[in-house]
């Protein structure tokens, strides 16, 4: 995302993002992992706090993704008084007639039978979902706003990782008049920078796919997540991930680059727009999706071989979109071959985006310091003597998940696949561009397919 700073005045309001006409707006967070006096989490919880109480005007409703307490104790009274501490004392500050406050399922809260009775009836959510986990999965209506949570932590399909589906796409089907769907679990769906592991790290594979599928079918707009604890957001198929695990866990993954936060949203007629507050009500990072609703004013055919190129890449565009049309080869063997590259004077490639490996993969490598490794990113194969019509967007307003493709004239976007905490908002921009070869050297990772042609669209 964004990384340009913005700085409230001290301890004064925080301007939140409003809706632009009729619409929601409201704070997502996740993972606080306290409830225990004095405890090093209590402290970091209130700094956090203390932002989403600064927020003028209030928000509307708060979600809160899982992990409020520490938890993870056979010892259901010592369950009990982390909840009692958390509710009465730390979120005291807030007014739930006014606010309400609707939670996920977490793997600090919801790990076994005794845990997850604890968590209904102390929360005492709605009791509309699947058969056996009333109270841990539902759904609330506000007017035209659809937010459906799900139980990551199914014990009947699994436990951690496992997550029902059936009623998901029932229940979105039976919403199909809300003009804005959000589906909010724990776990994430997809790896967030790099963290990947079946149930621990993310949903389990063999019920992911599924999973993401109904969101796409029935227009879900995101999936609003924490577990890992950093800010990510990320896009498949047209459906965004967005990951907020920042809500007090002291440690960052990684840590350096990640920090403590709430989210901030405002949802209307015109998409999506979120601020990541930092705990000096700093915007350290910003996205408004659909992303190209902001862009798209130019369109340009690109040249082959070096030039002078009519906009630094990356830019500060919320995005641009490139083009590629050609055949792949038949007898690349696997080699390099550029579709685009970026040059700065006595450095490796800022960014260079092309074909590599047996199957062609479409792949992007980012260079972002001296003497640094280069970051990869990786798409879909375009498997060798195939024809190929592809659209890249570079928008480093989504930190590692802004590197997207698809189908030309397709409607979803796909983040490529990444380890990096980081995106395009720390590659050097460059005006020095190549078309199928690398900088002045033709032979330079040349594109070995034929009729290639590119261009930019603004």
């Amino acid at each position: 995302m964004s990384q340009t700073p913005t700085r409230a005045g001290a301890r004064g309001p925080i301007p939140a993002l409003l809706p632009r006409g009729y619409g929601h707006q409201f704070v997502v967070y996740g993972d606080a992992c306290s409830g225990v006096p004095g405890a090093a989490h209590e402290k970091t919880f209130a700094g956090v706090n203390d932002i989403v109480r600064r927020l003028a005007p209030q928000p509307q409703f708060i979600v809160f993704a899982g992990d409020e307490i520490a938890g993870l104790t056979s010892d259901p009274e010592l369950l009990r008084s982390q909840w009692r501490h958390w509710l009465d004392n730390e979120m005291a500050w807030v007014d739930r007639c006014a606010i309400p406050i609707w939670h996920s399922t977490g793997n600090h809260t919801t790990y076994d039978q005794m845990s997850a009775q604890i968590f209904r009836t102390t929360l005492n959510l709605p009791r509309n979902g699947p058969a056996g986990q009333e109270g841990l999965a539902y759904w609330v209506r506000r007017g035209d706003l659809l937010i459906v949570f799900v139980n990551t932590l199914s014990i009947e399909l699994g436990g951690e990782g496992f997550v029902e589906t059936q009623w998901l796409g029932d229940t979105l089907r039976k919403h199909v008049d809300a003009s804005y769907k959000l589906v909010v679990g724990h776990h994430p769906i997809f790896p967030v920078n790099g963290y990947a592991h079946s149930c621990q790290r993310q949903v389990a594979p063999e019920i992911a796919p599924a999973f993401w599928d109904t969101l796409r079918a029935q227009g879900v707009l995101a999936y609003l997540c924490s577990h890992i604890l950093a800010f990510d957001v990320q896009v498949h198929g047209g459906v965004l991930q967005i990951c907020t695990g920042g809500a007090g866990t002291a440690h960052r993954m990684p840590e350096g680059v990640e920090y403590l936060h709430c989210v901030q949203m405002a949802v209307d007629a015109k998409g999506l727009r979120c601020q990541a507050l930092d705990m000096d009500g700093q915007v350290r990072e910003h996205l408004a999706w659909p992303a190209e609703k902001q862009t798209m004013a130019n369109e340009l055919a690109l040249p082959h071989g070096a030039f002078a190129a009519p906009i630094a890449c990356p830019c500060d565009h919320a995005g641009m979109v490139l083009r590629f049309a050609g055949q792949t080869s038949w007898a690349s063997q696997g080699a390099a071959q550029t579709l685009l590259s970026t040059r700065l004077a006595g450095e490796l490639e800022p960014l260079w985006l092309g074909l590599r490996g047996p199957e062609q993969r479409l792949t992007a490598i980012l260079h972002h310091a001296p003497a640094r490794s280069p970051h990869y990113w990786f798409g879909g194969p375009i498997h060798p003597g195939n024809p190929f019509d592809i659209e890249v967007m570079l928008n480093p307003d989504m930190g590692p998940g802004g590197i997207m493709y698809r189908a030309a004239g397709h409607q979803g976007w796909t983040s490529m696949s990444a380890a990096s905490p980081w995106g395009l908002e720390r590659v050097q921009p460059s005006r020095d561009w190549c078309i199928g070869h690398c900088g002045g050297d033709a032979a330079d990772r040349p594109f070995r397919g034929v009729e290639l042609a590119a261009s930019l669209s603004w």
